[in-house]
């Protein structure tokens, strides 16, 4: 899997590539990256990449021509017979969610590009972008965030690239947990300033934890995120024990300690 970042500020992704768990996708070239600077494809003694909106308004546009010649090089370097996407990080674009993350984490790759300023020239969007993705209803200051979020969401779904092999699969948003949010979890001490860890997950019954953390699941996510137990209830992936749950937290005053479920001692 190969990804080709065109952005202005390339040193900007350094810490992501050599830090952290998922730095093991790129140092074993399981997720290839290369970074291309429009700059460099710029003319002139100032290497220009910008300049003003026609129109007027505040801030500057990025420059057509040096991204194309950027994206000329980008697809000579990949040799590709079928080109990969180009994908532009801006906030009108598909908000990137786990099933997309899955999506490309099982692709080829692709070509992100890091839009800048007030955004690119319309005509090379049109002409040139292939797919536009959004990390939510924000504005950054650059798409080099989000092409963050997308490589490491992307690399630790790569084979080898956690410590536990099957540990992503029970991630909020999963299929395994039928796109709802992962239930809370505890570790050492089992008591902790006065509070402790649930009695179902120091039980050693593996039926009874596994009921617990669906509850909990529920629970989290009809207070969290309804939207998603909406989703999960029209696809059938709720059961009647579900429902029966659901129903009865419903019903119940809320807990004091606002928790799930753990006691102070």
């Amino acid at each position: 899997m190969r990804f080709d970042i065109i952005t202005l500020f390339p040193e900007l992704f350094a810490p992501l590539l050599t830090g952290g768990i998922t730095r093991r996708a790129y140092e074993t070239g399981l997720v290839e990256v290369h970074f291309w600077n429009p700059r460099d494809h710029a003319e002139g003694n100032y290497r220009r990449v910008d300049d003003r909106s026609f129109g007027g308004g505040p801030g500057m546009v990025m420059l057509a021509e040096p991204l194309f010649k950027c994206l000329a090089a980008v697809r000579a370097a990949r040799q590709e017979v079928i080109p990969a996407p180009l994908v532009l990080f801006s906030p009108i674009g598909t908000k990137l969610n786990h099933a997309v993350v899955e999506q490309w984490s099982g692709s080829a790759g692709a070509v992100l590009l890091c839009g800048r300023y007030e955004g690119l020239d319309q005509r090379f969007i049109d002409h040139h972008v292939d797919q536009q993705i959004s990390l939510g209803d924000f504005v950054l200051s650059g798409g080099e965030i989000a092409a963050m979020a997308m490589l490491d969401a992307v690399a630790r779904l790569q084979p080898g690239v956690l410590n536990d092999e099957g540990s992503h699969r029970l991630d909020s948003f999963n299929p395994a947990l039928h796109g709802l949010l992962d239930s809370p979890h505890f570790t050492r001490p089992e008591v902790w300033q006065g509070h402790a860890v649930p009695a179902e997950l120091l039980s050693g019954h593996h039926a009874q934890i596994a009921r617990w953390r669906r509850e909990q699941s529920l629970r989290l996510t009809a207070a969290q995120r309804p939207d998603l137990l909406v989703q999960a209830r029209l696809s059938g992936y709720l059961s009647r024990q579900d429902e029966a749950f659901l129903m009865q937290i419903s019903l119940d005053p809320p807990a004091a300690d606002g928790g799930a479920g753990s006691k102070k001692l």
